[in-house]
Protein backbone atom coordinates (compact mmCIF):
# COMPACT_ATOMS: atom_id res chain seq x y z
CA UNK A 1 0.00 0.00 0.00
CA UNK A 2 1.73 3.43 -1.17
CA UNK A 3 2.29 5.79 1.66
CA UNK A 4 0.35 9.33 1.45
CA UNK A 5 2.05 12.56 2.73
CA UNK A 6 1.33 16.23 2.88
CA UNK A 7 4.23 17.33 1.05
CA UNK A 8 6.67 15.55 -1.31
CA UNK A 9 9.51 17.41 -2.88
CA UNK A 10 10.29 15.32 -5.68
CA UNK A 11 13.27 15.08 -8.15
CA UNK A 12 15.48 17.69 -6.84
CA UNK A 13 19.09 17.18 -5.48
CA UNK A 14 18.74 17.36 -1.54
CA UNK A 15 21.83 18.94 0.59
CA UNK A 16 22.20 17.11 4.28
CA UNK A 17 24.49 15.64 6.49
CA UNK A 18 25.22 12.66 4.38
CA UNK A 19 26.04 14.62 1.16
CA UNK A 20 24.11 16.44 -1.93
CA UNK A 21 22.35 13.97 -3.90
CA UNK A 22 18.90 12.94 -6.16
CA UNK A 23 16.43 12.28 -3.41
CA UNK A 24 12.54 12.81 -2.37
CA UNK A 25 11.59 14.35 0.85
CA UNK A 26 8.29 13.36 2.32
CA UNK A 27 6.56 16.08 5.13
CA UNK A 28 3.29 15.19 7.29
CA UNK A 29 2.36 17.26 10.21
CA UNK A 30 4.98 20.20 8.69
CA UNK A 31 7.70 17.58 9.51
CA UNK A 32 10.10 15.49 7.79
CA UNK A 33 8.63 12.37 8.04
CA UNK A 34 10.76 9.98 4.77
CA UNK A 35 14.03 10.67 3.00
CA UNK A 36 14.59 9.16 -0.57
CA UNK A 37 12.65 7.24 -3.29
CA UNK A 38 9.24 8.80 -3.02
CA UNK A 39 8.15 7.99 -6.46
CA UNK A 40 5.31 5.50 -5.43
CA UNK A 41 3.79 7.71 -2.47
CA UNK A 42 1.74 9.67 -2.76
CA UNK A 43 0.80 13.40 -1.70
CA UNK A 44 -1.52 16.42 -0.89
CA UNK A 45 0.76 18.70 -2.52
CA UNK A 46 4.18 18.02 -4.87
CA UNK A 47 6.52 19.90 -5.69
CA UNK A 48 8.54 19.44 -9.05
CA UNK A 49 12.05 20.43 -8.02
CA UNK A 50 13.87 19.24 -10.62
CA UNK A 51 17.29 20.74 -11.66
CA UNK A 52 16.88 22.75 -8.14
CA UNK A 53 18.70 21.91 -5.12
CA UNK A 54 16.65 21.66 -1.79
CA UNK A 55 18.56 22.99 1.38
CA UNK A 56 17.49 22.51 5.24
CA UNK A 57 15.71 26.26 5.47
CA UNK A 58 18.28 29.29 5.42
CA UNK A 59 18.73 31.04 9.47
CA UNK A 60 19.36 34.32 9.51
CA UNK A 61 20.31 35.17 12.84
CA UNK A 62 21.09 38.45 12.73
CA UNK A 63 18.13 40.71 11.65
CA UNK A 64 16.91 44.24 12.78
CA UNK A 65 13.02 44.38 11.85
CA UNK A 66 12.80 47.54 13.48
CA UNK A 67 8.91 46.83 15.44
CA UNK A 68 8.19 48.36 17.78
CA UNK A 69 9.18 52.02 17.39
CA UNK A 70 10.58 52.51 14.00
CA UNK A 71 8.33 51.14 11.60
CA UNK A 72 8.70 53.58 9.02
CA UNK A 73 11.87 51.73 8.18
CA UNK A 74 10.90 48.37 8.33
CA UNK A 75 8.27 46.10 10.85
CA UNK A 76 8.00 42.44 11.44
CA UNK A 77 5.78 41.64 8.65
CA UNK A 78 8.01 43.58 5.81
CA UNK A 79 11.12 42.68 7.26
CA UNK A 80 9.75 39.01 7.13
CA UNK A 81 8.69 39.60 3.54
CA UNK A 82 12.01 40.23 2.37
CA UNK A 83 13.24 36.97 4.28
CA UNK A 84 10.90 34.40 2.60
CA UNK A 85 11.07 36.16 -0.93
CA UNK A 86 14.94 35.30 -0.07
CA UNK A 87 14.67 32.04 0.46
CA UNK A 88 15.07 32.92 4.50
CA UNK A 89 12.78 30.67 6.62
CA UNK A 90 13.80 31.74 10.11
CA UNK A 91 15.35 35.15 11.56
CA UNK A 92 16.72 36.19 15.07
CA UNK A 93 15.58 39.55 15.32
CA UNK A 94 17.92 42.13 17.28
CA UNK A 95 16.78 43.87 20.74
CA UNK A 96 17.23 47.78 19.43
CA UNK A 97 14.33 48.55 18.96
CA UNK A 98 11.93 51.18 20.82
CA UNK A 99 11.18 50.55 23.78
CA UNK A 100 14.63 48.24 24.33
CA UNK A 101 13.90 44.10 24.17
CA UNK A 102 15.27 43.85 27.81
CA UNK A 103 12.62 42.51 29.45
CA UNK A 104 10.23 39.58 30.10
CA UNK A 105 7.20 41.97 28.87
CA UNK A 106 8.98 43.53 25.88
CA UNK A 107 10.23 40.07 24.87
CA UNK A 108 6.62 38.82 25.19
CA UNK A 109 4.91 41.64 23.25
CA UNK A 110 7.29 41.19 20.07
CA UNK A 111 6.71 37.61 20.25
CA UNK A 112 2.57 38.66 20.04
CA UNK A 113 3.20 41.18 17.58
CA UNK A 114 5.33 38.15 15.14
CA UNK A 115 3.34 34.87 15.98
CA UNK A 116 0.61 34.27 12.87
CA UNK A 117 1.90 37.64 11.25
CA UNK A 118 5.68 37.07 10.19
CA UNK A 119 6.08 35.04 7.53
CA UNK A 120 8.74 32.87 8.97
CA UNK A 121 9.68 31.65 12.14
CA UNK A 122 11.54 33.86 14.28
CA UNK A 123 13.48 34.79 17.73
CA UNK A 124 14.43 37.22 19.76
CA UNK A 125 17.72 38.55 20.96
CA UNK A 126 17.13 39.90 24.38
CA UNK A 127 19.43 43.09 25.20
CA UNK A 128 21.93 42.42 28.24
CA UNK A 129 22.27 45.92 30.31
CA UNK A 130 23.56 47.01 33.42
CA UNK A 131 20.33 47.09 34.93
CA UNK A 132 18.90 43.67 34.34
CA UNK A 133 22.24 41.88 34.48
CA UNK A 134 20.88 39.83 37.79
CA UNK A 135 18.07 38.76 35.49
CA UNK A 136 19.32 37.15 31.93
CA UNK A 137 19.58 33.54 33.34
CA UNK A 138 15.68 34.23 33.35
CA UNK A 139 15.25 36.20 30.28
CA UNK A 140 17.79 34.04 27.99
CA UNK A 141 15.22 30.65 28.68
CA UNK A 142 11.70 32.79 27.79
CA UNK A 143 9.64 31.92 24.89
CA UNK A 144 11.04 33.12 21.96
CA UNK A 145 14.37 34.09 23.63
CA UNK A 146 17.77 33.75 21.12
CA UNK A 147 19.62 34.84 23.94
CA UNK A 148 21.16 37.70 25.41
CA UNK A 149 22.44 40.38 22.89
CA UNK A 150 25.52 43.47 23.96
CA UNK A 151 26.76 46.21 22.70
CA UNK A 152 30.32 47.06 22.99
CA UNK A 153 30.29 49.50 20.61
CA UNK A 154 27.43 52.20 20.27
CA UNK A 155 25.76 51.26 17.29
CA UNK A 156 22.22 52.13 16.60
CA UNK A 157 19.82 52.30 19.86
CA UNK A 158 20.78 53.15 23.10
CA UNK A 159 21.92 49.87 23.91
CA UNK A 160 25.54 50.26 25.21
CA UNK A 161 27.99 48.23 28.17
CA UNK A 162 31.18 49.58 27.00
CA UNK A 163 33.06 48.24 30.37
CA UNK A 164 34.76 45.21 31.22
CA UNK A 165 32.83 44.90 34.97
CA UNK A 166 29.39 46.03 33.07
CA UNK A 167 30.12 42.77 30.42
CA UNK A 168 31.55 40.37 32.90
CA UNK A 169 27.86 41.00 35.11
CA UNK A 170 25.82 40.29 32.30
CA UNK A 171 28.37 37.05 31.13
CA UNK A 172 28.34 35.53 35.15
CA UNK A 173 24.50 35.08 34.74
CA UNK A 174 24.31 33.84 31.41
CA UNK A 175 24.30 30.17 30.48
CA UNK A 176 23.53 30.22 26.61
CA UNK A 177 25.97 31.14 24.14
CA UNK A 178 25.59 35.09 24.08
CA UNK A 179 25.98 37.56 20.61
CA UNK A 180 28.01 40.97 21.12
CA UNK A 181 28.74 43.88 19.28
CA UNK A 182 32.53 43.97 19.57
CA UNK A 183 33.69 47.51 19.24
CA UNK A 184 36.20 49.39 21.72
CA UNK A 185 33.86 52.28 22.75
CA UNK A 186 36.47 54.05 24.29
CA UNK A 187 38.70 54.15 21.63
CA UNK A 188 35.87 55.14 19.04
CA UNK A 189 35.29 57.88 21.46
CA UNK A 190 38.88 59.22 20.90
CA UNK A 191 38.97 59.01 17.03
CA UNK A 192 35.51 60.66 16.78
CA UNK A 193 37.80 63.36 15.09
CA UNK A 194 38.60 61.10 12.26
CA UNK A 195 35.52 61.68 10.80
CA UNK A 196 35.18 63.84 7.34
CA UNK A 197 31.84 65.66 6.80
CA UNK A 198 30.11 64.51 3.60
CA UNK A 199 32.97 61.28 3.28
CA UNK A 200 31.73 57.85 4.21
CA UNK A 201 35.05 56.53 3.13
CA UNK A 202 36.13 57.99 6.51
CA UNK A 203 33.91 55.78 8.57
CA UNK A 204 36.18 52.78 8.58
CA UNK A 205 39.17 54.93 9.32
CA UNK A 206 37.41 56.58 12.23
CA UNK A 207 35.85 52.82 13.40
CA UNK A 208 39.31 51.58 12.56
CA UNK A 209 40.27 48.01 12.74
CA UNK A 210 42.00 48.46 16.42
CA UNK A 211 39.12 49.46 17.83
CA UNK A 212 37.22 46.05 16.82
CA UNK A 213 40.38 43.38 17.66
CA UNK A 214 40.65 45.46 20.75
CA UNK A 215 37.44 44.40 21.55
CA UNK A 216 36.97 41.16 20.81
CA UNK A 217 40.16 40.58 22.83
CA UNK A 218 38.76 41.86 25.79
CA UNK A 219 35.57 39.89 25.35
CA UNK A 220 37.22 36.53 25.04
CA UNK A 221 39.32 37.67 28.14
CA UNK A 222 36.25 38.20 30.01
CA UNK A 223 34.94 35.37 28.90
CA UNK A 224 37.09 33.07 30.02
CA UNK A 225 37.36 34.63 33.46
CA UNK A 226 33.49 34.01 34.02
CA UNK A 227 33.33 30.90 32.41
CA UNK A 228 31.01 31.90 29.83
CA UNK A 229 30.59 30.77 25.79
CA UNK A 230 30.26 34.28 23.54
CA UNK A 231 29.48 34.80 19.58
CA UNK A 232 30.83 37.87 18.13
CA UNK A 233 28.87 39.59 15.68
CA UNK A 234 29.67 40.87 11.86
CA UNK A 235 33.37 40.04 12.10
CA UNK A 236 35.48 43.19 9.94
CA UNK A 237 38.97 42.33 10.28
CA UNK A 238 41.79 39.57 9.38
CA UNK A 239 43.20 40.06 12.52
CA UNK A 240 40.04 39.17 14.80
CA UNK A 241 39.62 36.21 12.05
CA UNK A 242 43.32 34.87 12.95
CA UNK A 243 42.82 35.77 16.98
CA UNK A 244 39.71 33.92 17.18
CA UNK A 245 41.49 30.94 15.87
CA UNK A 246 43.53 29.98 19.19
CA UNK A 247 40.35 31.16 20.97
CA UNK A 248 37.22 28.65 19.38
CA UNK A 249 36.50 26.97 22.77
CA UNK A 250 34.52 29.77 24.23
CA UNK A 251 33.95 32.32 20.96
CA UNK A 252 32.22 31.43 18.13
CA UNK A 253 32.22 33.87 14.85
CA UNK A 254 29.88 35.17 11.99
CA UNK A 255 30.42 36.85 8.75
CA UNK A 256 28.26 39.01 7.12
CA UNK A 257 27.93 39.02 3.41
CA UNK A 258 28.40 42.76 2.86
CA UNK A 259 31.87 42.09 4.81
CA UNK A 260 32.93 39.31 2.38
CA UNK A 261 31.25 40.97 -1.25
CA UNK A 262 31.87 44.76 -0.48
CA UNK A 263 35.53 46.98 0.04
CA UNK A 264 36.58 50.16 0.90
CA UNK A 265 36.63 50.71 -2.53
CA UNK A 266 33.39 50.72 -2.92
CA UNK A 267 32.39 53.57 -0.97
CA UNK A 268 33.31 55.84 -3.96
CA UNK A 269 30.31 54.75 -5.91
CA UNK A 270 28.00 53.79 -3.02
CA UNK A 271 28.76 56.05 -0.14
CA UNK A 272 26.73 56.19 2.99
CA UNK A 273 24.35 53.12 1.54
CA UNK A 274 27.42 50.94 2.44
CA UNK A 275 28.18 53.01 5.53
CA UNK A 276 27.35 49.93 8.64
CA UNK A 277 28.94 49.27 12.31
CA UNK A 278 31.32 47.77 12.13
CA UNK A 279 32.48 49.41 8.58
CA UNK A 280 33.15 47.51 5.12
CA UNK A 281 36.55 47.89 5.06
CA UNK A 282 39.79 47.64 3.03
CA UNK A 283 40.05 44.38 0.53
CA UNK A 284 42.67 42.54 2.79
CA UNK A 285 40.37 42.40 5.61
CA UNK A 286 37.98 40.78 3.34
CA UNK A 287 40.21 38.50 1.94
CA UNK A 288 41.01 37.76 5.76
CA UNK A 289 37.18 36.79 6.23
CA UNK A 290 37.11 34.87 3.50
CA UNK A 291 40.15 32.76 4.98
CA UNK A 292 38.24 32.53 8.44
CA UNK A 293 35.06 30.82 5.85
CA UNK A 294 37.53 28.88 4.00
CA UNK A 295 39.42 27.19 7.39
CA UNK A 296 35.98 27.25 9.46
CA UNK A 297 36.77 29.51 11.86
CA UNK A 298 33.67 31.29 11.02
CA UNK A 299 30.95 29.70 12.10
CA UNK A 300 27.58 31.39 10.53
CA UNK A 301 26.26 33.81 8.27
CA UNK A 302 24.21 36.46 9.29
CA UNK A 303 22.79 39.62 7.07
CA UNK A 304 22.73 42.17 9.71
CA UNK A 305 19.37 43.40 8.11
CA UNK A 306 19.42 47.08 9.26
CA UNK A 307 17.44 49.01 7.05
CA UNK A 308 17.01 53.17 7.10
CA UNK A 309 15.07 54.64 4.20
CA UNK A 310 16.32 56.82 1.60
CA UNK A 311 16.11 60.06 2.76
CA UNK A 312 17.80 59.22 6.35
CA UNK A 313 20.78 57.66 4.35
CA UNK A 314 21.03 60.50 1.88
CA UNK A 315 22.53 62.71 4.93
CA UNK A 316 25.55 64.17 4.26
CA UNK A 317 27.81 61.86 6.75
CA UNK A 318 28.43 61.58 9.63
CA UNK A 319 24.70 62.17 10.73
CA UNK A 320 23.41 59.27 8.08
CA UNK A 321 22.77 56.23 10.13
CA UNK A 322 24.34 52.89 9.90
CA UNK A 323 22.75 50.24 7.99
CA UNK A 324 21.12 48.24 4.94
CA UNK A 325 19.37 45.98 3.90
CA UNK A 326 20.52 42.37 3.66
CA UNK A 327 18.01 39.45 4.66
CA UNK A 328 16.68 38.98 1.01
CA UNK A 329 19.72 39.62 -0.76
CA UNK A 330 22.19 36.98 1.73
CA UNK A 331 21.50 33.65 -0.12
CA UNK A 332 21.51 35.22 -4.21
CA UNK A 333 24.92 36.57 -3.16
CA UNK A 334 26.21 33.86 -1.40
CA UNK A 335 24.94 31.48 -3.98
CA UNK A 336 26.89 34.07 -6.52
CA UNK A 337 29.93 33.11 -4.24
CA UNK A 338 29.41 29.62 -4.57
CA UNK A 339 29.32 30.00 -8.59
CA UNK A 340 32.52 31.79 -8.23
CA UNK A 341 33.82 28.63 -6.59
CA UNK A 342 34.61 30.64 -3.71
CA UNK A 343 33.03 28.28 -1.23
CA UNK A 344 31.16 24.89 -1.93
CA UNK A 345 27.34 24.54 -1.38
CA UNK A 346 27.88 22.05 1.48
CA UNK A 347 30.12 24.99 3.29
CA UNK A 348 27.21 27.47 2.38
CA UNK A 349 24.69 25.15 4.19
CA UNK A 350 26.75 24.56 7.50
CA UNK A 351 27.16 28.94 7.20
CA UNK A 352 23.45 28.82 7.16
CA UNK A 353 21.45 25.52 8.74
CA UNK A 354 23.42 23.68 10.73
CA UNK A 355 25.80 26.34 11.79
CA UNK A 356 22.88 28.54 13.62
CA UNK A 357 21.35 25.21 14.82
CA UNK A 358 24.91 23.70 16.60
CA UNK A 359 25.37 27.12 17.84
CA UNK A 360 22.06 28.30 19.57
CA UNK A 361 20.80 24.89 20.11
CA UNK A 362 17.75 25.45 17.78
CA UNK A 363 15.66 22.91 17.92
CA UNK A 364 14.34 20.68 15.24
CA UNK A 365 15.62 22.88 12.82
CA UNK A 366 18.93 23.40 10.42
CA UNK A 367 18.75 19.81 8.93
CA UNK A 368 17.04 17.56 6.30
CA UNK A 369 16.65 14.42 9.24
CA UNK A 370 13.25 12.88 9.61
CA UNK A 371 11.52 14.18 12.77
CA UNK A 372 12.83 18.13 12.13
CA UNK A 373 10.77 20.88 10.43
CA UNK A 374 9.75 20.86 6.92
CA UNK A 375 11.58 24.30 6.46
CA UNK A 376 13.38 24.32 2.84
CA UNK A 377 15.17 26.40 0.93
CA UNK A 378 15.14 25.48 -3.03
CA UNK A 379 17.55 27.28 -5.04
CA UNK A 380 18.99 27.31 -8.92
CA UNK A 381 22.33 26.95 -8.67
CA UNK A 382 22.54 28.40 -12.17
CA UNK A 383 20.15 31.06 -13.04
CA UNK A 384 21.45 34.41 -13.63
CA UNK A 385 19.37 37.02 -12.41
CA UNK A 386 19.77 41.08 -11.34
CA UNK A 387 19.08 42.07 -8.30
CA UNK A 388 16.83 45.19 -8.32
CA UNK A 389 15.54 47.62 -5.76
CA UNK A 390 11.66 47.53 -7.11
CA UNK A 391 11.88 43.75 -5.84
CA UNK A 392 12.84 44.11 -2.54
CA UNK A 393 10.54 43.02 0.23
CA UNK A 394 11.97 45.21 2.81
CA UNK A 395 9.79 48.71 3.54
CA UNK A 396 12.68 50.43 2.89
CA UNK A 397 12.59 49.47 -0.63
CA UNK A 398 16.41 49.35 -1.74
CA UNK A 399 19.56 47.37 -1.55
CA UNK A 400 23.54 48.13 -2.18
CA UNK A 401 23.26 45.68 -4.43
CA UNK A 402 20.93 46.51 -6.97
CA UNK A 403 21.93 46.08 -10.42
CA UNK A 404 24.15 43.57 -9.58
CA UNK A 405 23.86 40.39 -11.92
CA UNK A 406 24.38 37.27 -9.86
CA UNK A 407 24.61 33.27 -10.50
CA UNK A 408 21.89 31.42 -8.20
CA UNK A 409 18.81 32.12 -6.86
CA UNK A 410 15.82 31.41 -4.28
CA UNK A 411 13.33 29.34 -5.99
CA UNK A 412 11.20 28.46 -3.40
CA UNK A 413 10.91 29.21 0.60
CA UNK A 414 9.14 26.58 2.38
CA UNK A 415 8.47 26.89 6.47
CA UNK A 416 7.52 23.84 8.60
CA UNK A 417 5.54 22.14 5.27
CA UNK A 418 3.93 25.05 3.76
CA UNK A 419 4.90 26.78 0.49
CA UNK A 420 5.42 30.38 1.60
CA UNK A 421 7.42 31.41 -1.41
CA UNK A 422 7.40 30.58 -5.02
CA UNK A 423 8.91 32.26 -8.04
CA UNK A 424 8.91 35.54 -6.27
CA UNK A 425 5.35 35.68 -5.02
CA UNK A 426 3.78 35.21 -1.67
CA UNK A 427 1.72 32.50 -2.09
CA UNK A 428 0.70 31.86 1.87
CA UNK A 429 0.02 34.13 4.16
CA UNK A 430 2.29 34.79 7.59
CA UNK A 431 2.04 31.93 9.60
CA UNK A 432 5.20 31.98 11.58
CA UNK A 433 5.85 30.63 14.94
CA UNK A 434 8.79 31.31 17.78
CA UNK A 435 11.77 28.87 17.29
CA UNK A 436 12.48 26.32 19.78
CA UNK A 437 15.43 26.13 21.21
CA UNK A 438 17.16 22.57 23.38
CA UNK A 439 18.45 24.96 26.73
CA UNK A 440 15.12 26.56 26.73
CA UNK A 441 12.19 24.10 26.04
CA UNK A 442 8.84 24.81 27.65
CA UNK A 443 7.40 22.82 30.34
Amino acid sequence: MATTYDLILTGGTVVNQDGAGPRDVGVVAGRIAAIGDLSAASAGETIDCAGLHVLPGVVDSQVHFREPGLEHKEDLETGSRAAVLGGVTAVFEMPNTKPLTTSAAALADKVARATGRMHCDFAFWVGGTRDNAHEVAELERLPGAAGIKVFMGSSTGDLLVEDDEGVASILRNTRRRSAFHSEDEFRLRERMGERIYGDAASHPVWRDEIAALQCTQRLVRIARTVRARIHVLHISTAEEIAFLERHKDVATCEATPHHLTLSADDYATHGTLIQMNPPVRAARHRDGIWTGIANGVVDVLGSDHAPHTLDEKAKAYPASPSGMTGVQTLVPIMLDHVAAGRLTIERFVDLTSHGPSRLFGMARKGRIAAGYDADFTIVDLKRKAVIRNADQGSRAGWTPYDGREVTGWPVGTVVRGRRVMWEGEIVTPGQGEPVLFSEALPA
